[in-house]
């Protein structure tokens, strides 16, 4: 065999190996661009099935309002943590555009306050000093962003996953009067409450 065809054979195959490399990256960038865009699912019934695996916990976490009971007379509406997260991809479409795309989702994870209280304001005290800590979870509420099939609600829709655990496996659209009347009311922006998040108060 000449050293011409050598030659030829080897740039073949090395052509033919940085082709397959290109495609296994492509795939797998492919791959990781579906594992990011997780959309929301819904069953037969319209009901909004739970993400899988915890999965939002992965997500880009926004922040955690408190409301607890001991500053609440006892009566508060979410006495939690509330631990906000949004999908990366749609963070970066709200850093691009300034607005929250149609497949948003926000999870809210909910949790409750470590206890027994020792302090009258429901706090405890800590060698870090006196306040509140993260206890137990306790289900979640959910918003998706779908400016069609959540119309009545401002483009939003809302969902309950159990404010206990375990978290329900599905959850039923929230009527207007449940949820969306509060956001559409009091949220700053788009009925997110962006003003107790700083990563998305803009």
């Amino acid at each position: 065999m000449s050293k011409k065809i050598k030659i030829t054979i080897a740039l073949v195959a090395v052509f033919a190996v940085t082709a397959l490399a290109a495609v296994n990256s492509q795939s797998s960038a492919n791959q990781m661009t579906s594992e990011k865009r997780y959309v929301a699912q819904y069953n037969a019934s319209g009901e909004m099935m739970l993400p899988p695996n915890n999965m939002w916990r992965e997500w880009l976490y926004v922040g955690s309002p408190l409301t607890p009971n001991a500053l609440n007379d006892g009566k508060a509406g979410f006495p939690e943590f509330h631990n906000v997260y949004i999908q990366p991809w749609a963070y970066e479409v709200y850093q691009k555009t300034n607005q929250f795309a149609d497949g948003t989702i926000m999870f809210k994870e909910l949790q409750l306050t470590l206890g027994p209280a020792e302090n009258p304001d429901g706090s405890l005290t800590e060698p870090s000093g006196r306040g509140y800590f993260p206890g137990a979870y306790n289900g979640a509420d959910v918003t998706v962003k779908d400016s069609k099939r959540f119309s009545a609600t401002g483009g939003w829709g809302y969902f309950n996953f159990n404010h206990s655990e375990p978290k329900a496996p599905t959850a039923k659209l929230q009527p207007r009067d449940k949820c969306a009347f509060c956001h559409i009311s009091g949220a700053k922006k788009d009925e997110v409450w962006t003003q107790f998040y700083r990563l998305l108060d803009k």
